[in-house]
């Protein structure tokens, strides 16, 4: 029997019996973690309204053996909040629904258990943390940190070279499967040729130049957005089902 302790976002929860949930987390030093908190879901707990999504707590793991991750799923036993990012969501229908499409994309990029992924948990942090000060538009938070995660996990999407030959841009044509941005000779079927607008908009929040981007016409916003989900979904071959509800 081991003790660990690690500090997470909680990414959902989910049902287990009458009074216990199993936890989710992206912990800074153990990647994606699976644990059961018991007791969580009884109304006189005080400990399950910290183990809530968007939470990020400082938590201790009870696991059977030597490592976290292994046989059975550890028990959460202590939790402590460092900042409670839901108040500042929760309230507000854009926020809410960008910062879910955040947690699911953070889970999906993290789908090995116990493998740290501290870059991808640094991302989240940050970005729940400018999502529930309202700093920027939401769903300009939301594709910053689907753009700077695709970065993280190998798949950054060109905005300024041609993506294939490395011809200087700038360049016309956008191809997901090529990755980004292409020059003419090497246009590939299925190329758009998105406006220059929405291609710097995009280059601006993968760098954090965020005074370009919050300058942004709502136009290019959405033509923007919809060039980052297209390429989300072609490098995690299947959709984001809370995108759906995302207001753009």
């Amino acid at each position: 029997m081991s003790l660990f302790r690690d500090d997470g976002i909680v990414l959902r929860t989910q049902k287990l019996g009458e009074a216990d949930r199993i936890i989710t987390l992206l912990t800074r030093g153990h990647g994606r973690v699976r644990a059961v908190a018991r007791g969580v879901r009884r109304t006189k707990s005080k400990f399950g309204a910290r183990l809530e999504p968007f939470s990020h707590v400082d938590v201790q793991f009870y696991a059977r053996g030597s490592e976290l991750v292994g046989r059975g799923l550890p028990l959460c036993t202590q939790s402590e909040t460092i900042a409670a990012y839901g108040g500042g969501i929760v309230t507000d229908y854009a926020r809410y629904t960008a910062g879910t499409a955040m947690l699911e994309t953070a889970e999906r990029f993290t789908d090995h258990e116990g493998e740290p992924a501290v870059q991808q948990y640094l991302l989240l942090v940050g970005g729940l943390r400018t999502l529930a000060r309202g700093e920027h538009a939401p769903h300009l938070v939301l594709d910053a940190f689907l753009l700077r995660s695709l970065a993280v996990n190998g798949y950054a999407p060109s905005f300024e070279s041609c993506a294939r030959c490395g011809l200087p841009g700038p360049n016309r044509f956008f191809s997901v499967a090529a990755g980004g941005v292409i020059c003419g000779d090497c246009r590939v079927p299925g190329s758009v040729v998105p406006s220059s607008e929405a291609i710097g908009l995009l280059s601006a929040l993968l760098t954090g130049d965020w005074e370009t981007a919050d300058a942004c016409e709502a136009r290019h916003a959405r033509e923007g957005s919809g060039l980052v989900t297209a390429y989300l979904h072609w490098h995690l071959e299947r959709g984001l089902r809370s995108l759906r509800y995302v207001e753009q």
